[in-house]
């Protein structure tokens, strides 16, 4: 699938998260969680299976203001890149 994002380098991920084989809301429950624990800047990878998830990490994202930086979808799986933001 082509990705409206830029390629992002595994070289900036902070933070890898597999959340494959795991159902909504769970991906979304332990990406919020992981991006509390980082330092804003830091960059979440997150991998899921879930097809769900194409919409509601993009919405995590949205909700939470943090950065959505890539998004690829292969063939069984999503894989997401999220930046944590700085908070003003």
């Amino acid at each position: 699938m082509t990705s409206q994002y830029a390629k992002v380098s595994d070289e900036r991920v902070d933070v890898e998260l597999d959340c494959s084989e795991v159902l909504c809301p769970l991906p979304v429950y332990r990406a919020s969680l992981a991006l509390g624990q980082m330092s804003p800047g830091q960059v979440l990878k997150l991998i899921t299976t879930d097809p769900g998830a194409l919409e509601d990490i993009p919405a995590l994202a949205r909700q939470t203001g943090n950065v959505l930086l890539g998004v690829e979808r292969e063939e069984t799986r999503q894989l997401f890149w999220i930046e944590k933001a700085v908070r003003s």
